[in-house]
């Protein structure tokens, strides 16, 4: 299932929301709408809290179906909320943006090649999978420029083979190049995905979510 929706207006929806296969993480002041269309459209159980004192939900954690990585600069209140709903482990590294720069499913994790090899060693414990380190396009902030789910991937035009094949071998699952929001390459801040649909940013043509349909295998 696939579904168009904003954020107040927003259309780059996946910097707010940090999604798995059976939880979604929002902002306390997300819309009742775009709660109600990632419970519906995704199968998830909502759950509404800040990461660090910020809204930025998808950008600040990474989480699968196993565990999740936020800032050390969580919060305990938050911490302790998280923590009931995943095991929790924090990012004790300058790059702690962790949805930004992780991109996991429950197969595997790419992470920002800037990452420490002792917040590496935490992500693999925290996530339960292999991590390595690599780039999208590039760039090492891996999570914004590649959508992953169980069933499919979808990439930052630009990104080299190279790094497809990466993408591939570690999370387990086809990747495909496209943009979304008419044009926009970093593909996990305008939605967001799991094995059972994706909630994608409202700006996006019918030729783009198409693509996002074949990359996910949302057939």
């Amino acid at each position: 299932m696939m579904r168009l929706a904003d954020y107040d207006g927003n259309p780059n929806i996946g910097v707010y929301a940090a999604v798995a296969e059976e939880l979604a993480f929002l902002p306390p002041n997300a819309p009742a709408y775009f709660e109600k269309a990632l419970a519906e459209t995704l199968g998830v159980e909502v759950v509404r809290t800040t990461v660090a004192g910020s809204l930025v939900v998808g950008s600040l954690m990474a989480i699968n179906s196993h565990g999740a990585v936020v800032s050390e600069l969580c919060e305990q209140n938050e911490a302790e909320l998280i923590s009931s709903k995943l095991p929790l482990a924090y990012v004790d590294d300058r790059m702690n943006a962790a949805g930004n720069n992780i991109l996991v499913n429950d197969n595997g994790a790419i992470v920002n090649p800037e990452i420490s090899k002792s917040a590496l060693r935490g992500i693999s414990k925290a996530l339960g999978v292999d991590c390595v380190r690599g780039t999208v396009a590039g760039m090492g902030v891996v999570g914004s420029a590649c959508l992953a789910t169980n069933k499919g991937a979808a990439i930052h035009p630009e990104a080299t083979d190279e790094e497809i094949s990466l993408v591939e071998e570690t999370l387990g699952v086809k990747a495909y190049r496209t943009t979304l929001n008419h044009g926009v390459r970093l593909l996990a801040a305008c939605s967001v995905a799991n094995s059972k649909g994706a909630v994608i940013g409202r700006q996006t043509t019918p030729i783009e979510m198409g693509r996002l349909e074949e990359a996910l295998a949302l057939y």
